[in-house]
C-alpha cells in the first residue's frame, strides 16, 4: 500500500511536557478539521483551512508507524511517547478507536516502555467507543480552559452545539483516568479581554478540576505566534500561583512557560 503523502507520522520533537514526541497526525495534511476555531491555535483558524486532502486511513496510519517506528529502533532515538495531536482534533477521525488499538499494539512490539498519549479538545468524549479507547491510553491529556461557557465561546469557539457541564459531566467517567490540560493567557480578542488567569475565572475552574480528580493538571500559557495578534502570555507568576493552588488540593500539577 503506498502511504499518504506527507505522512500521518512526524517527528520525533522535543514537546514542553511530553519530552522526545513521536506525532501521530490524523487529520488531512493540509488542512486542519477540528471541533474548536480556538483564537490561539498554532494551526491558524479553520475558516482559513479548509483541507482538500482526504483523512489517512486506518491501514495508511499502521503502515506509516510502523515504518517509522523500525527506523527509530534502528537508529534512535527512542521515543518517550506517541502523541496523537497534531493539525486538529484527533478524536474526530472515523476509525480514532482501532487506530489506537493498533498503536498499542504497535508500541509493545517496538518501544514498550514509550508511552501513549492523546490531546483532545474533550468534545467527542460522550461517545462510548472514544472514551473507551481514551481510557487504554497513558496519557488521556483532555482540555478544559475555563468553566465559563461565555469565554468558550469567545475563545475556544466551539463548532456546533457545546455545554461545558456536559464535558465536565463526561470528564467525570474516567474516574481519574485523565489528565486535565488548561490554557491561561491575556490580551485581548476584538476588542474583548480574555484573560482567564483572575480568581474570577480560576477558583470555579478548579472546583470543577476537584470534581473530575484527574490524574494530573497540565497548565501552560501560548508558546508562538497566534493568529490572534493582541493575545499575550500568562506570565511565570501568574502560571505558578494556579499551579500552586493546584497542588493545595493534592493533584499534581505541571506549568509550561
Amino acid at each position: 500500500m503506498t502511504i499518504i503523502y506527507p505522512s500521518p507520522i512526524f517527528g520525533p520533537v522535543h514537546s514542553r511536557r511530553l519530552g522526545v514526541s513521536l506525532g501521530i497526525n490524523l487529520l488531512p495534511a493540509d488542512g486542519k478539521v477540528c471541533s474548536f476555531d480556538c483564537i490561539y491555535c498554532e494551526c491558524g483558524f479553520n475558516a482559513d483551512h479548509r483541507p482538500n486532502l482526504p483523512m489517512p486511513t486506518r491501514e495508511e496510519v499502521y503502515e506509516a508507524l510502523e515504518a517509522k517506528l523500525k527506523d527509530m529502533l534502528a537508529n534512535g532515538p527512542a521515543p518517550d511517547v506517541l502523541t496523537f495531536a497534531g493539525n486538529g482534533e484527533p478524536t474526530l477521525h472515523p476509525h480514532f478507536p482501532e487506530i489506537i488499538a493498533d498503536t498499542l499494539s504497535l508500541r509493545d512490539k517496538y518501544f514498550p516502555n514509550a508511552k501513549v498519549s492523546v490531546l483532545s479538545n474533550a468534545t467527542m468524549i460522550g461517545k462510548p467507543e472514544v472514551r473507551e479507547a481514551l481510557a487504554k491510553v497513558d496519557n488521556n491529556i483532555l482540555k478544559l480552559d475555563t468553566i465559563d461557557s461565555n469565554y468558550i465561546h469567545l475563545t475556544d469557539r466551539p463548532v456546533g452545539k457545546y455545554s461545558v457541564d456536559d464535558i465536565i459531566e463526561n470528564m467525570k467517567l474516567f474516574n481519574g483516568n485523565c489528565i486535565v490540560q488548561t490554557m491561561f493567557m491575556k490580551g485581548t480578542i476584538n476588542g474583548k479581554d480574555v484573560d482567564n488567569t483572575s480568581d474570577h475565572f480560576v477558583l470555579p475552574w478548579l472546583e470543577q478540576v476537584i470534581a473530575i480528580a484527574p490524574s494530573q493538571v497540565m497548565i501552560y500559557t501560548i508558546d508562538r505566534e497566534t493568529p490572534a495578534h493582541e493575545l499575550q502570555k500568562a506570565t511565570h507568576d501568574e502560571l505558578d500561583r494556579i499551579g500552586e493552588l493546584v497542588r493545595n488540593t493534592g493533584i499534581p500539577c505541571s506549568v509550561s512557560y
